[in-house]
């Protein structure tokens, strides 16, 4: 017992020892890299010179025992053991970044990547309004931007490889932030050559008609809230990737589709849709924006989150 609690203060001063050989700026050079995967562009991003980066990143190596980036096109990609460090390294780093007095998050200054998932449809609707008004107010800000959500999408909020998600789907777990933006109502679309719809339409009527619909294989698939029995996957004739392929794909044949109303409206006169009230108790979704809850003493972030509340809800 003794001999425990006398090895036990040198196993600790060991791994204080270890840390004080760690150069911790090194960690900033890994949290560039990661968030550009390119040597090239890392190094404008931080001031440094495209050597420095290189010999910063072959020290990181050697630090965690790993290869980290291996070449990939123009560019590098990370390591499965990269990829498991960064979510621990990004919080560790904007905790102290957070501490340290005037530190003010400066949005005009700031050459801060942002990484955006705002689901299809909503991408038709929000993506170029959150690009343009970022712009206009934080010029050098770099936004990058998905439009589908996957099974990893909690994984990428909780280590921030995703930092926001704007979506129809609810995240509940109590680590997620998830805020209402607006309800959007959903109607039920066909081509104005369509020869047996009229209204009013009742919820009967609706299923014996032969439908298009975004690919129910999908993760959060945006049309699986209407077709979750057998019965109604039955009248599914079309399966597409994404909503404005669907539309199309009704406006040249008999098939109809289900649809935000804003989305039906902006094609209608184009694709020579009519738009018909969905008689459905399902007819109106929520959009949310959501985030994880590590993230919210970061002031950048804060920025950004009042930002999107902001812009999306007008």
């Amino acid at each position: 017992m003794s001999d425990n609690n006398m090895e036990q203060p040198a196993n600790n001063e060991g791994a204080k020892y270890q840390l004080r050989t760690v150069d911790l700026n090194l960690l900033t050079v890994f949290d560039a890299v990661m968030q550009v995967q390119n040597i090239t562009k890392a190094s404008q991003l931080l001031g440094m010179s495209q050597p420095a980066v290189s010999n910063a990143v072959a020290r990181l190596k050697v630090m965690f025992n790993d290869e980290l980036f291996v070449r990939y096109g123009r560019g590098i990609q990370p390591t499965a053991r990269a990829c498991q460090l960064f979510g621990s390294v990004r919080q560790a780093l904007q905790l102290i970044q957070n501490e340290l007095p005037n530190t003010d998050f400066e949005p005009s200054l700031s050459e801060r990547i942002f990484h955006l998932c705002v689901c299809s449809p909503l991408d038709n609707l929000l993506t170029s309004v959150i690009f343009n008004k970022v712009k206009s107010c934080a010029p050098h800000i770099q936004l990058l931007f998905k439009s589908s959500l996957n099974k990893d999408i909690e994984h990428q909020l909780r280590h921030q490889e995703m930092e926001f998600v704007i979506s129809y789907d609810e995240f509940r777990r109590p680590e997620f932030n998830c805020v209402s933006l607006f309800k959007d109502e959903m109607v039920l679309v066909a081509s104005s050559k369509h020869s047996q719809l009229s209204a009013p339409l009742t919820e009967e009527a609706i299923y014996k008609e032969q439908h298009a619909v975004v690919s129910l294989d999908r993760f959060a698939s945006f049309s699986a809230l209407w077709y979750q029995t057998p019965q109604r996957r039955a009248c599914v004739a079309y399966q597409g990737m994404a909503l404005t392929s669907v539309l199309n794909v009704v406006s040249q044949t008999q098939l109809v589709a289900i649809a935000p109303r804003w989305l039906a409206d902006e094609f209608s006169e184009s694709l020579h849709l009519n738009i018909f009230p969905l008689p459905l108790e399902d007819n109106m979704r929520t959009c949310y924006l959501s985030w994880h809850e590590a993230t919210t003493r970061d002031k950048g972030h804060q920025w950004m989150g009042e930002l999107l509340s902001s812009v999306c809800s007008n």
